[in-house]
């Protein structure tokens, strides 16, 4: 059989290259998430009235759309921050968003309220994204009352809620934040806890958050570091008022609603005379006035806090 001998061997070795192949991809895969936060730093946002020491961190990148092959209509670099296409779409414009009844002794009725929340969300900034050209996908929704893990930490967390980039997660407490927000019976506050973290999603698919991550990383003080961590949760604390001035009249919200969110602003603001290094989510007097700022303009054009040149308002 001579003659078929090198038509055996070309077989054979098409079979052992294909193994090999198989081999390689069984060694070589990449997990979902990939994220494992920084060192040092927890990766969440968000402050429950009273709260110190939280970092606003985000969490590792890694894992995410901007970690993998890039989109070339999502803006990236510094004009991300400065110059986002987002900047000038104008007015948020929400289908009706009628707030449902909020019982705060009842984990289903407060999952169920933040459930209609996140819909409305998702609504009035996909809308704001196609204006703007940028792909979104909205968030992962994880509405914990069990421990649990996420790619970026463990929950429930000190703040109660937070933004995790690697699974695009929004996590909040249904019964934590209750509790840290000491009983509250008025739902704004609550749909401003989420309207804050959405901003972070906001962030990270406007191409903006990789960057912050990026420049922030590369600072050694931690003073400098946190320069950039409350440009990031003041920017979140306008995206959130502007989502909620959007929504003012269906959801609805009152003159006293609007009191109550202005005043919870500043409650979840940094300590006043509290340590330095753990300055990162703004003085009391910004936190309010970046809020109210997406109050009243409800675009996130008023929420270029990257852009601003007066330093006091970002301290």
């Amino acid at each position: 059989m001579p003659g078929r001998r090198p038509a055996l061997y070309a077989a054979l070795t098409v079979f052992v290259l294909a193994l090999t192949a198989l081999a390689w991809n069984a060694t070589t895969g990449v997990p979902e998430s990939a994220g494992t936060g920084e060192a040092g730093a927890p990766p969440y946002s968000g402050s429950a009235p009273g709260d110190t020491g939280d970092t606003g961190d985000t969490g590792d990148l890694r894992g995410t759309p901007e970690a993998g092959v890039a989109d070339a209509r999502r803006p990236a670099g510094k004009a991300a921050l400065v110059a986002n296409p987002l900047y000038d779409t104008g007015r948020l414009s929400p289908l009706p968003c009628p707030a449902p009844e909020l019982d705060v002794d009842d984990p289903d009725s407060v999952e169920g309220f933040l459930n209609t929340m996140a819909d409305c969300l998702d609504d009035v900034w996909g809308r704001q994204f196609d204006r703007a050209g940028i792909p979104f996908h909205p968030p992962r929704r994880f509405f914990w009352r069990e421990p649990g893990t996420s790619p970026c930490r463990d929950y429930p967390s000190a703040a109660g809620a937070f933004y995790c980039r690697a699974d695009t997660g929004i996590y909040i407490g249904v019964t934590d934040v209750v509790k840290k927000w000491n009983e509250a019976e008025d739902g704004v506050v609550y749909a401003s806890l989420i309207a804050h973290e959405y901003g972070h999603h906001v962030q990270g698919e406007s191409g903006l958050l990789e960057y912050y991550h990026e420049r922030r990383g590369q600072e050694d003080d931690r003073d400098a570091q946190n320069t950039w961590t409350r440009k990031s949760e003041l920017q979140a604390n306008c995206f959130a008022g502007a989502f909620l001035g959007s929504v003012r009249v269906t959801y609805p919200l009152t003159d006293a609603d609007r009191a109550t969110v202005l005043e919870d602003a500043k409650a979840t603001a940094d300590r006043e005379n509290g340590p330095e290094d753990e300055r990162t989510h703004g003085s009391a007097r910004n936190s309010r006035y970046w809020l109210e700022e997406g109050l009243t303009g409800q675009s996130p054009g008023h929420c270029n806090t990257w852009a601003e040149q007066d330093e006091g308002l970002l301290q």
